[in-house]
């Protein structure tokens, strides 16, 4: 990557600040929260990251003080301080994750003696507990467990809005005071009717929703932490002469730092000294290290080569390459799910709807009848059965299924916007090079010159690069084994020529591997060199990378004659051209995009049958690919395994990691492979398209249960024990169509070995 090519990188040409916020649930606090900040002064734009739990507070001219940001936050309900500059404490979501599971636990030991007798009571077994142990057992979970939903229910109401929250503390609120009201009023009368266990047991799976959707998010701050890595926390500085260690943090634009090798290269700079290659794989996704001379720019994140290098630093902090790649990260995964802001769409205008009905049903009955009591039990009956129990495990029952399923088969979901927004992918982008290849070259060519076995050559050559961990010498050695011969006796006097290849002495003569500019340097016959170089260039032309290989006798004056050349490519993988296939006849299009040569990504995509190429891509262009298509009203997902995909991962609709591939790539897509296998993203799609079915007709069935069931509860043809028993028939019914999906079974995918559905649930819900 040259200077020019980084200037390209868009810039935001506002500043800003950023703000961590606390005690956000759902899209419609985050909105409330932008709101809160856009009307403070001086404010152009305010974005609020739900899902790093993040405010980014663009301003032009003289910033806002901070102190009004907060205080903005603050009188909406919620809290803010200053962002930490990078990632919040990894020990703080351990304990925040530790807190919520011991709340899970205490509600799950508390709500099983309520639900478990209504489990068994089809069977014949009558074991309902008396109504105050009920009492004893409901009341902790309602009150304490539940507060959370009191309190984000109270700040809805404050801001003059409804969201699930409010739904959960009025339905189940509802609940828990008739059953204590019957209680109060007629004892432990045989025959009574309570709901406690519908209270306790909605408020105990809300919570768990809410736990798998928070560590879902923790998923987004893991993936700004593994690009952070790329970056060294010191450097060697040199300074009039001297070397020091210093912080990278004291380092600025201009300074000389030296590199050693193996070491990564802290910042962007240009080389000053020193031949090496640079492996830049979180750039390009490539794995062939780049030759990198004075004069060439270098990238932070990459990795030095062979050799010591100086380099000039031309970019420090944000403006760096990697802190851009970590910016389009984050603003990529700012999206909220569209689920979710259905849901909070209808909770704004269900609930004020309920409590007007219930309210005019108490004062109907009451002012037309003169029957205060009945009217209390209808108008009851009216909360009762709009307790959002089947709306509020309409999606997260459906997701959980399908995720679980989904593990079962080696498809990991940690991002339920990913399993939302799945079904309807209208085009799939690849990664090449590790997604669609084994992202690794092989040897696939080897031509000698006349008298000179293509065997004889290989072993000449795999002598040279004994011992040698660049790739091209691993696929040598690859090449020897697979045609049984043993490991090579390294040649003498091996020495790395940068930039160029390698050259050696074996036995009598000395042996050069390289490039074309090598066979030049040391004086291969002009008309030769051609000829043979025109060869190479006709494998270049099928995208595989040409290694020449020249030889002379030792010690001799005589000029080196060409021994013949190697080409090496990558492979496909197994099923690749199957996954493609099978996308096409799902109606969703496909398409490559990589950072190799237009010949090697249009080799692989001719053998594959890929509809579009975009070939020697960087990370920024391969996002802004993505981008135009979502522009033009596609829905797109990203397959890859690289640094260098996490920006196209986090832009596209769905991102989806291979396994084997980095850390920042599986954290930042939201649907990991377990196996590397492409066509199990024909299986993620089709999961999701049942999974998205099974939500849909969820919904369908909450409402109706609402929309049937509160006018007969307002005209009292409901009372509150039938109206309790609808309440619970819905989620019966929701939570049973929804454990249909674990019926699903992918197209000729095999079950994880050892895999159990109760250990795949474990797995999908932990895979964030």
């Amino acid at each position: 990557m040259n200077a020019d090519t980084r200037a390209d990188i868009r810039t935001d040409t506002l500043q800003a600040i950023a703000l961590d916020i606390g005690g956000m649930t759902c899209a419609a606090c985050a909105g409330r929260v932008e709101r809160a900040l856009a009307r403070v002064p001086g404010v152009a734009e305010a974005s609020v990251n739900l899902a790093t739990e993040t405010a980014r507070v663009r301003f032009t001219g003289s910033a806002p003080a901070a102190e009004a940001l907060i205080g903005a936050v603050h009188k909406a309900g919620y809290g803010a301080v200053l962002h930490d500059a990078g990632q919040r404490a990894a020990a703080s979501h351990e304990a925040d994750d530790r807190r919520a599971a011991r709340a899970l636990i205490v509600g799950g030991l508390l709500s099983a003696p309520l639900v478990l007798p209504m489990l068994l009571a089809p069977f014949g077994v009558h074991a309902m507990l008396p109504g105050w142990w009920q009492f004893l057992l409901a009341t902790p979970v309602q009150f304490l467990l539940g507060a959370r939903f009191y309190r984000a229910g109270w700040h809805a109401l404050r801001a003059g809005e409804g969201n699930m929250d409010l739904l959960v503390a009025i339905g189940t609120s509802a609940a828990w005071g008739l059953s204590t009201w019957q209680l109060l009023a007629h004892g432990d009368a045989h025959g009574a009717h309570y709901y406690f266990e519908g209270a306790a047991v909605v408020i105990t799976l809300v919570m768990l929703g809410k736990w798998l959707e928070a560590r879902a998010r923790r998923r987004t701050t893991e993936a700004i932490a593994a690009l952070q890595a790329l970056r060294p926390d010191e450097v060697w500085l040199r300074r009039d002469g001297r070397e020091q260690r210093a912080a990278v943090s004291a380092v600025f634009v201009g300074d000389e730092l030296l590199v050693r090798p193996g070491e990564r290269i802290p910042l962007d700079g240009v080389l000053l000294e020193g031949r090496t290659h640079v492996d830049e794989s979180f750039m390009t996704g490539e794995s062939r290290p780049r030759a990198r001379v004075p004069g060439d720019a270098v990238v932070g994140g990459s990795i030095n080569g062979e050799a010591s290098i100086v380099l000039r630093v031309t970019a420090v902090g944000a403006e760096t390459v990697l802190a851009r790649i970590i910016r389009l990260v984050e603003d990529a995964q700012a999206r909220k799910a569209p689920i979710q802001r259905l849901v909070d769409r209808v909770s704004r205008v269900f609930v004020p709807a309920v409590l007007v009905l219930a309210l005019l049903t108490l004062l109907g009955w009451g002012l037309g009848s003169g029957d205060w009591p009945r009217a209390i039990l209808n108008a009851v009956a009216v909360l009762v059965i709009a307790c959002p129990c089947a709306l509020g495990l309409a999606t997260p029952t459906a997701i959980m299924a399908g995720t679980g399923v989904a593990a079962r088969h080696g498809i990991l979901i940690g991002d339920v916007q990913a399993l939302e927004t799945a079904h309807a992918l209208t085009r799939v982008a690849f990664d090449k090079t590790g997604t669609l290849t084994e992202g690794r070259p092989a040897l696939v060519a080897c031509e000698a010159v006349d008298g000179l076995q293509a065997a004889a050559l290989r072993g000449l050559v795999a002598r040279v690069q004994a011992g040698s961990e660049h790739p091209l010498a691993r696929a040598i050695a690859q090449a020897q084994a697979a045609v049984g011969e043993a490991a090579a006796i390294p040649a003498a006097e091996v020495r790395a020529l940068a930039g160029r290849g390698v050259v050696g002495r074996v036995e009598d003569q000395t042996v050069w591997v390289g490039n074309a500019r090598l066979l030049a340097e040391i004086g291969v016959p002009a008309a030769e060199r051609d000829a043979w170089v025109a060869r190479g260039q006709a494998h270049a032309a099928r995208g595989l990378t040409v290694s020449w290989v020249a030889c002379a006798p030792a010690g001799h004056e005589a000029a080196p004659q060409v021994a013949g050349l190697l080409a090496f490519g990558d492979t496909a993988r197994p099923g690749a051209a199957d996954a493609v296939r099978r996308l096409h006849a799902m109606g969703v299009r496909t398409a490559m995009l990589s950072g190799d040569s237009h010949g090697a990504a249009q080799a692989i995509a001719r053998e594959l049958g890929v509809d579009e190429v975009h070939a020697e891509l960087l990370p920024e262009q391969k996002s802004a690919a993505i981008a135009a298509w979502r522009a033009a009203g596609e829905v797109v997902g990203m397959v890859g395994d690289g640094v260098n995909d996490a920006p196209a991962l986090a832009a596209a609709d769905v991102g989806i990691a291979m396994a084997g591939g980095t850390d920042v790539a599986m954290h930042t897509a939201g649907i990991t492979l377990m196996r590397g296998d492409p066509r199990l993203v024909a299986d993620a799609i089709a999961v999701s398209r049942r999974t998205w079915t099974k939500i849909r007709q969820n919904l369908f069935w909450a409402f109706a249960y609402n929309v049937i069931g509160l006018p007969l509860a307002a005209l009292g043809h409901l009372d509150p024990v039938i109206a309790g028993a609808a309440m619970a028939f819905s989620s019966v019914s929701v939570v049973s169509n929804a454990l249909l999906l674990r019926r699903w079974r992918p197209a000729g995918a095999a079950v994880l070995p050892g895999a159990t559905p109760a250990s795949a649930a474990a797995s999908g819900a932990t895979a964030g």
